[in-house]
């Protein structure tokens, strides 16, 4: 175990409040001889629970505090340092001092504990409450694009074009909806099963002679939109479309024999 180790163990705060058996005691005098670095932790350690356990002490008149820190201490605080002929000792005495003074810093640590439990408690009503007003502007933007979506589905001056079956799924259907004013276009995909892991479903604008497949979007987060309403790319001109199962990412140009849905418009 390095010398860092060790000091961080807590041995040597236990050794400072002689909660150590007498070997143990022993062994940490011996160290204390031995490496500077652990001596002058013991030290520090002794200075720092002398400060703590008149910080927390039960409050006493100026009088009464003066007469016991007069007969404890004498004129100033001492701390006495560790001599390589001086042995640790474990009287009762000695017990009885560093008992009480880990009653003092008991105290402290129970009121330290208690207030860094309220800031906790702070700093999480704080993080929900951040967490709260983004769920509600996410709501608020959720609600406001299906509104958006909604009002654009219901527009007389759509051209809505139904997307049939093919041999590789006959079951499935589809909707375009396409405005030819605004070029703008939303397919409907609940009639599509769920694409395989991997692959995604490609949308695709066509002129059919000569064919010409000009991909217009993809339908992502399929399994996650419950609606299933996807806005893609706008359209100029287009006299079909169709849905193919692309691998993830999409592909440069439709493989036919994953074509699902296909409608004239």
């Amino acid at each position: 175990m390095s010398t860092q180790e060790y000091i961080e163990s807590g041995i040597l705060e236990l050794y400072v409040y002689g909660k150590l058996n007498d070997s143990e005691m022993e062994e940490v005098y011996k160290m204390a001889v031995q490496q500077e670095e652990i001596k002058k932790e013991i030290i520090e350690i002794e200075k720092a629970m002398i400060y703590l356990s008149g910080s927390v002490a039960p409050r006493l008149s100026g009088k009464n505090y003066e007469t016991i820190k007069q007969n404890i201490f004498g004129n100033e605080p001492k701390v006495i340092e560790l001599q390589p002929e001086t042995k640790p000792k474990s009287g009762w005495l000695g017990y009885v001092g560093w008992a009480a003074a880990v009653i003092f810093l008991a105290g402290g640590g129970y009121l330290f504990q208690q207030w860094n439990t309220g800031k906790q408690t702070i700093v999480n009503i704080e993080t929900e409450n951040t967490k709260l007003k983004q769920n509600k502007l996410d709501l608020e933007l959720q609600l406001k694009a299906d509104e958006e979506t909604l009002a654009f589905l219901r527009d007389p001056k759509n051209t809505i074009v139904p997307l049939a079956g093919q041999e590789v799924s006959p079951t499935s259907y589809a909707k375009v909806y396409w405005n030819q004013e605004t070029h703008t276009v939303y397919v409907d995909g609940a009639g599509l099963p769920e694409p395989p892991e991997g692959y995604v479903y490609q949308v695709w604008a066509l002129k059919l002679n000569p064919l010409t497949p000009l991909s217009i979007g993809l339908l992502d987060d399929f399994t996650g939109d419950n609606k299933r309403i996807f806005a893609v790319d706008n359209v100029v001109e287009a006299e079909a479309f169709g849905i193919t199962l692309e691998p993830a990412g999409g592909s440069a140009t439709p493989t036919l024999e994953q074509l699902y849905t296909l409608g004239k418009v």
